[in-house]
């Protein structure tokens, strides 16, 4: 796809509601929505003591990488999922409530060491019952550190 769709205020409200306040474990990663539409989503976060993986160098934890590229995968995976022109509010509700992980990879290509760490996920394929998406982690020098493809249920 070539051009988003634009999703409507409270649908993007909703879905950034739900990934920063409601799932606890995002709250404790410190995960920022930055960014919603049917093809992408973005998040920020920033690096803190108790996200370390190597403390003698102060490298991201792999596991925090693992778990920020799987939340903005699923993220992407909930938007481009809401954007069907068919779903009503009730539907775009039932969908949020449906998402799971089925597959997740993860390539690291280099040590996360920085201070603010950003996230995409592009929507590669969304049907009635699976979505694609492609993610890749990028520190405050816009270096890319990690990449993943994720596998949502949908439908």
């Amino acid at each position: 796809m070539m051009n988003p769709t634009p999703l409507p205020p409270n649908v993007v409200e909703t879905i950034r509601a739900y990934f920063e306040e409601v799932i606890p474990f995002n709250r404790l990663l410190g995960l920022r929505v930055v960014g919603i539409d049917s093809e992408a989503s973005r998040v920020e976060f920033d690096m803190r003591p108790d996200l370390v993986g190597n403390t003698s160098k102060g490298i991201l934890h792999g596991g925090v990488i693992s778990a920020v590229l799987d939340a903005v995968g699923g993220m992407a995976a909930i938007a481009g999922a809401m954007s069907r022109p068919e779903l009503d509010d009730e539907g775009r509700l039932a969908v949020a409530t449906r998402i799971g992980t089925i597959d997740l990879r993860v390539d690291y290509l280099r040590p996360a060491i920085g201070k603010t760490f950003m996230a995409v996920a592009r929507t590669m394929r969304v049907g009635m019952t699976v979505a694609v998406t492609r993610m890749e982690l990028h520190d405050e020098d816009d270096k890319l550190l990690a990449v993943g493809t994720g596998t949502y249920i949908v439908g």
